[in-house]
């Protein structure tokens, strides 16, 4: 029951996953969450994340933001990132995580999805089959509703990492 929100992979930040290597593996786009994901919650677009997705476009990626954010929130943010966006995603309903591929001209097969919480971000992407990454909050300041969330969370990585310890799940 718990393994419908494990990642498949886990990462300390958006900024130390091998995207050169995730290129080699054959994805070809990346969907992000922005808050806590890759700024601060809130937070305008930062130079490393300008450098992110500039790097992204360099090996050759497609990205699209996913967020549950307004649009004036995700756009702010993209302002200087370039990116595609959908926002008011509804994460973790399914139609915004295909949608997003639809845009970038990937499949579900070679999109990966990085963000920072289970049960939006990472329940949705598994719930189409795409390939996730769990990163670590960027900020323990959060939303009230969030930090609920988090203590679920806590115990749901409890029984992932008692899986993969002991064979039971393969971590990609």
């Amino acid at each position: 029951m718990l393994r419908r929100f494990y990642p498949k992979r886990l990462a300390k930040s958006s900024y130390t996953i091998n995207y050169e290597k995730l290129y080699k593996e054959g994805y070809r786009g990346i969907l992000f969450d922005i808050d806590n994901t890759l700024v601060e919650h809130g937070a305008d677009a930062s130079e490393r994340a300008i450098e992110l997705f500039t790097r992204l476009k360099q090996i050759g990626f497609q990205t699209c933001l996913i967020s549950n954010n307004s649009d004036q929130r995700v756009s702010r943010f993209n302002k200087k990132i370039g990116a595609n966006y959908i926002y008011k995603a509804n994460k973790p309903a399914k139609k915004n995580y295909i949608k997003a591929t639809e845009i970038m001209g990937t499949k579900i097969s070679n999109t990966v999805f990085v963000g920072d919480q289970l049960f939006t971000d990472v329940f949705g992407a598994n719930r189409v089959g795409m390939m996730t990454y769990l990163v670590k909050p960027i900020h323990p300041k959060e939303e009230i509703q969030i930090v609920f969330k988090r203590k679920l969370e806590r115990i749901v990585l409890y029984f992932y990492r008692k899986d993969v310890a002991a064979g039971k799940i393969k971590q990609e």
